[in-house]
């Protein structure tokens, strides 16, 4: 797949300082530019940097509530309900979600190339891959609570940063500078600082099979992160909810798949929707919305930012449980948030600069 077209959206703006192409092809010089409205530029730039902002603050306190909302889902240790038609109904609403959009989208503009569902074979057989992907991430994300709790599952999180970090250099073969190299590292580092236990040498206490999911998952989650932003950003023009929707169907798909493999007889007897509770119900809302949250990071920022509100997200989980479950606000946790923020900072200073 040729992926030498895909445009980073903090680019955007650069447009204007490069020459243009007219109808024809041919270029126009950067005076002739000049009938743009540097206003209208500026206006298309400030709109997109909000849009940029909501959507990674959206993902940010959407993750952070993630973790908590699985452990309250279960009832004595274990999950009451089947985590496949969970995983199920995520996709569905994520689904119904995109589709209002169209809908809606097509009522006050009109239905064209772009945000139409037509489509062909080459458009949408690149989807599978990402959605088979996702579904075994998101399997694991219910089992790996058995081995670990919330805090040491957003610390092993974080291993994804690497691998996407890796993986956004081979796939997208997007430059990474030094620079940010080390603030992934510091990354690791800051979030790990922040976990430590005062009254323990170990960071975690976390058995070997709970190692190798976490690894698993950051792998996969790091893979299917970028390759789904290649997707995306493939075809900048065409809506975004058109690419969510036909990313989810293969998601539910593949989710009924799983569903008639490890569930069936309990599905069949004891009904969908067995063991749901309001915060179960709340837990599905929350991994929807996070995943609308994501493609829109990707379509209008890039796979980075999504790791870096996951990362961040690790942090106001802590501070959600000094007042939920008594959590002690301790010194690790105050260097380690700091750490946090000055990688972000390196992260947004150090990208490779244009080669004149």
């Amino acid at each position: 797949m040729e992926y030498r077209r895909i445009k980073d959206q903090e680019n955007y703006g650069e447009k204007s300082q490069t020459d243009v192409e007219n109808q024809h092809g041919k270029p126009f010089s950067v005076g002739a530019a000049d009938s743009v409205p540097s206003s209208g530029v500026s206006s298309t730039n400030k709109s997109n940097w909000k849009l940029k902002s909501v959507v990674t603050i959206a993902l940010t306190l959407l993750t952070s509530s993630q973790a908590i909302l699985i452990v309250w889902s279960k009832r004595a240790g274990k999950y009451d309900y089947s985590v496949t038609t969970a995983n199920f109904s995520v996709e569905a609403l994520k689904c119904t979600l995109s589709l209002a959009a169209l809908v809606r989208i097509w009522k006050s503009h009109g239905v064209t190339a772009d945000n139409t569902l037509s489509t062909s074979f080459e458009e949408v057989n690149v989807y599978p891959i990402p959605a088979i992907l996702y579904l075994i991430k998101n399997l694991l994300q219910y089992y790996i609570f058995a081995y670990v709790d919330a805090p040491a599952y957003q610390i092993l999180k974080n291993l994804n940063i690497i691998s996407t970090g890796v993986l956004y250099r081979i796939i997208l073969k997007k430059k990474l500078s030094e620079i940010q190299w080390a603030a992934f590292i510091l990354l690791c580092a800051g979030c790990t600082t922040a976990q430590l236990n005062s009254t323990s040498d170990r960071v975690l206490q976390t058995p070997f099979q709970g190692w190798v999911m976490a690894i698993v998952m950051a792998l996969l989650s790091g893979f299917a992160g970028v390759y789904t932003e290649a997707i995306i950003k493939k075809r900048p023009s065409r809506n975004i909810n058109v690419q969510n929707f036909w990313l989810y169907v293969f998601g539910m798909i593949f989710n009924l798949v799983a569903i008639c493999i490890q569930d069936y007889d309990e599905v069949m007897n004891k009904g969908f929707f067995h063991g749901y509770s309001f915060i179960t119900v709340c837990m599905v809302l929350n991994h929807a919305l996070s995943g609308i949250a994501v493609s829109m990071v990707m379509k209008y920022a890039d796979n980075i930012v999504k790791v870096y509100s996951t990362s961040v997200a690790m942090l106001l989980t802590a501070v959600l449980s000094v007042f939920l479950f008594s959590f002690h606000l301790s010194l690790a946790f105050f260097l380690g948030s700091t750490v946090v923020s000055v990688s972000v900072y390196l992260h947004s200073i150090g990208k490779p600069q244009p080669q004149k």
